[in-house]
């Protein structure tokens, strides 16, 4: 694949200049490792340097696609510079065993970030910022050298709020689409770039609700709530559930302008729905990204509780 991004501006303080797409969701154990691992190294390919994963995602497939794609990365182009994202799943189990088992399972000395996973309980991250607590032996990792930066990955506004303020931070991840809290815009981003914290944000589609007939993460809908209704009754005939379109999904999130958006990059064709929508990316107005927030509660609706949203979930 021909090269179409290139590296826009730095993650918070990290260094690393990263592109304006990074690549998640590229676990799939229905489909082949050598298939998979293809699919993350066209990603890289067309030109982006972020990509993330979490030994939960396919019960640590996704660590082994990543890990194998990274080091094929590192033989066939040395100069290319990776930055990679992996996750502390268990919260309140130590953090060296889990850190040093992810990267056994990447086949990699060390990542760039490590975060905590859906850290969405205030008193949960008091904990881990206190004494003694995750992010302290988090630290202690880095300074290993098993990786250089921490943070977390959240889905309540309120906790990303104090852990940006803490300082503990270098790196937060969080909801930024058409159907999330409005304080992740209008709080927790312009937060953490006043401080100098990268941001990658997710849920651009809304776990795939908003474009699909799904309950999220490949799960379809058993019973489709509405049908098509005829000038005289109804005809029989289910319809298509109101829908987002991919582009103005995409538009939506990067009209808000995070370091790095990171969307589904599974498979070619999420790829190249992804490419074409970001080449053709246009700042949306205040009056456009109300109407999508519109469509998007009533595309949403009757398909399960959204856990990223603590006020409409």
């Amino acid at each position: 694949m021909n090269r179409i991004f290139e590296p826009r501006r730095e993650l918070g303080r990290t260094g690393h200049i990263a592109t304006q797409l990074g690549i998640g969701d590229v676990a799939d154990r229905a489909v082949p490792l050598d298939q998979c691992v293809a699919t993350v190294r066209r990603a890289m390919d067309a030109g982006l340097n972020v990509v993330d994963t979490a030994p939960g995602y396919e019960a640590g497939y996704s660590e082994e696609i990543v890990g194998r794609a990274v080091r094929e990365q590192r033989v066939a182009a040395p100069g290319q510079r990776l930055f990679v994202v992996d996750k502390i799943d268990f919260l309140d189990q130590p953090v060296a065993p889990q850190v040093e088992s992810s990267l056994k399972r990447m086949g990699l000395d060390a990542v760039d970030l490590f975060v905590f996973h859906a850290l969405s309980d205030a008193a949960v991250w008091r904990k881990t910022a206190g004494p003694g607590g995750g992010m302290e032996q988090l630290a202690a990792c880095v300074k290993r050298g098993l990786a250089k930066f921490r943070g977390i990955s959240s889905h309540h506004p309120d906790v990303l709020v104090e852990a940006i303020e803490s300082g503990l931070c270098d790196v937060v991840l969080f909801p930024v689409g058409p159907f999330v809290d409005a304080r992740y815009v209008e709080r927790v981003l312009p937060l953490a770039k006043a401080k100098g914290v990268g941001t990658i944000c997710f849920k651009t589609f809304g776990a795939g609700r908003l474009v699909g007939d799904t309950l999220g993460y490949n799960a379809p809908l058993k019973e489709r709530p509405r049908r098509k209704i005829s000038s005289g009754g109804s005809d029989g005939n289910e319809a298509v559930l109101p829908r987002l379109g991919i582009e103005e999904c995409v538009h939506y999130t990067l009209t808000h302008d995070p370091d790095v958006a990171l969307l589904g990059m599974s498979f070619p064709n999420e790829q190249d729905a992804a490419f074409a929508a970001a080449k053709s990316f246009r700042p949306r107005t205040p009056a456009e990204l109300a109407e999508t927030r519109a469509r998007a509660a009533v595309a949403i609706e009757g398909k399960g509780g959204s856990h990223w949203d603590p006020k409409k979930g």
